[in-house]
């Protein structure tokens, strides 16, 4: 068992954490959630000893009677990775661009058993496999950028896992994984949590994934334990008020908006086909491409919100790109309120201005050298800055429930939330009529995911808007979509009102993801 007994984080005068009481039994999962900002990353840091440098911790981290917290660097490399495993929230971030699978998987092995290369890459052989990531299919010589997210993640568990260690710590493991990939991970760690009888922590912010997964679930908020308990009695008493707060955020329902009756067509999209070119098998033999896009026809009208679902892979992203006009097309056509759509230089900037996107990272899609007013205002390349552009900047702010005195600000100094609802401001401030939101809230809690689904819906009135909505979680498509298009393998599955497609699904595929989409078993939460 590993224990923390009255663990605290500060820095200077600021408390971090505060007297957080945790037990990791062997053969049991225990899941941490709370809002961004309320301490769980940070706990786990604390566990494995990677505080950043000025951050002070007190209490105990036990583990076979000895205290982590007074260890000395050296005895904590030792067991980092050995006795502490920890799989990160991004795993293209958390490997090494530079080495293959096999040498990353490998280089745990050789530093904590000291294994010459062949035999370390034996037994890295063995942790993928057991991982999923099967020979002959996948060589220990493949890159991190030849994987897919789910099979990237699946690497980053092979490392975590490679010498068994006691206790395994998952951060968001599957926040940016489709509902497929995702199912295929939480059985992978349920499996691993049994077979090797070690311990898991499992932070996350989707109580639905707690539910199907952990044996006991601790709730924090502001850096303290508020409730803990066996997952189901938890789940259905919901002692403390701030528990039942995440758990009335996560079934919260938008305003439903439903489109004008006579709206007119807004986008359509005829028959569009993508195709990338695949190297030729031999030097002389035949050119051969990979048809991404297949056939796709759908239209969105005017102030009608629809939801493009699909497994990585499906094609969403380059269907994406195409309407957006940044890619070109092999066949098909795309148009605009009757202007057709060309990707390059032919698009005018007047027509591109009428269609924004909104990405699933705003922290990425910003430049950090910026001020607020700056990256807000970064759209009016395409229709010329006006002279009042700090007003329209500072009016878009405050559509989107930012104050003025964020202008001279710089991004990193905002949360995930606020960073959301200043991208939302950036597409708005040349009033587009239609908003691509690509995984937009996929990142975000649950209190703050329903904030901006609110913020969304309402600006959906007070502006206008049309939204093509991507999401791999059909918790939000149902709860903010009026048409869902259900995309796999570059074709368009399904399609229909979206309540109707999410109760009664014809296509298998569809039948497939919502099978897939985690859920909290009916009767665990009791409604008032």
């Amino acid at each position: 068992m590993i224990e923390t007994r009255d663990l605290s984080v500060s820095i200077g005068t600021r408390e971090i954490l505060r007297d957080v009481d945790l037990r990791l039994m062997p053969g049991q999962i225990t899941g941490l959630v709370g809002e961004s900002g309320s301490g769980k990353s940070m706990a786990a840091l604390s566990i494995i000893g990677l505080l950043p440098p000025g951050m002070q911790a007190e209490g105990q981290v036990a583990l076979d009677g000895r205290n982590l917290l007074t260890e000395p660097e050296i005895a904590l490399c030792r067991i980092r990775g050995h006795r502490i495993g920890m799989i990160f929230q991004e795993p293209m971030t958390a490997l090494n661009p530079l080495m293959n699978i096999g040498d990353q998987v490998a280089e745990v092995l050789r530093i904590h058993q000291g294994l010459n290369r062949e035999a370390a890459l034996a037994r890295a052989r063995d942790r993928l496999d057991r991982v999923g990531l099967t020979a002959p299919r996948f060589p220990l010589t493949l890159f991190p950028h030849e994987l897919s997210g789910g099979q990237r993640q699946r690497v980053a568990i092979a490392m975590a896992i490679a010498e068994r260690p006691d206790l395994l710590i998952a951060d968001e493991p599957t926040t940016a994984l489709d509902v497929t990939t995702q199912a295929q991970i939480l059985d992978l760690l349920r499996g691993l949590v049994r077979d090797e009888n070690m311990a898991m922590l499992l932070i996350t912010h989707d109580l639905a994934v707690v539910a199907g997964i952990a044996d006991r679930v601790a709730v924090m908020q502001q850096g303290v334990i508020v409730e803990e308990g066996p997952t189901e009695e938890l789940f259905r008493n919901q002692r403390h008020p701030y528990t039942r707060q995440l758990f009335a955020a996560s079934n919260h329902q938008p305003r439903l908006v439903l489109k004008p009756a006579e709206a007119k067509p807004l986008l359509k999209v005829e028959g569009l086909v993508r195709e990338y070119p695949l190297p030729r098998a031999s030097g002389f033999g035949p050119a051969q491409s990979w048809r991404a896009v297949d056939e796709v026809s759908f239209h969105i009208d005017q102030g009608e919100s629809v939801g493009l679902i699909g497994e990585s892979g499906s094609g969403k992203s380059t269907l994406t790109r195409a309407i957006l006009g940044l890619d070109p097309l092999q066949g098909g056509r795309i148009t605009l309120d009757g202007q057709e759509i060309r990707a390059g230089r032919d698009l005018a900037p007047k027509l591109r201005a009428q269609m924004q996107v909104v990405f699933q990272d705003p922290y990425g899609s910003f430049d950090p050298r910026w001020r607020v007013e700056r990256l807000v205002a970064e759209p009016f390349h395409l229709t010329g800055r006006p002279r009042n552009w700090r007003e329209q900047v500072a009016e878009a702010l405050y559509d989107v429930g930012i104050t003025g005195d964020a202008m001279r600000r710089y991004i990193h100094e905002f949360s995930g939330g606020q960073r959301q609802r200043i991208a939302i401001a950036r597409a708005l401030i040349i009033k587009p009529r239609l908003i691509v939101l690509d995984e937009a809230v996929s990142a975000l809690d649950v209190r703050v995911r329903a904030q901006v689904l609110d913020l969304l819906a309402q600006l959906r009135v007070s502006h206008g808007l049309a939204y093509l909505f991507i999401s791999h979680d059909l918790s939000v498509v149902r709860k903010i979509t009026d048409r869902v298009l259900i995309l796999e393998n570059g074709k368009i599955v399904e399609s229909g009102a979206t309540h109707k497609v999410m109760e009664a699904p014809e296509h298998p595929y569809t039948r497939r993801l919502i099978a897939a989409s985690p859920q909290i078993p009916e009767g665990w939460i009791a409604h008032e």
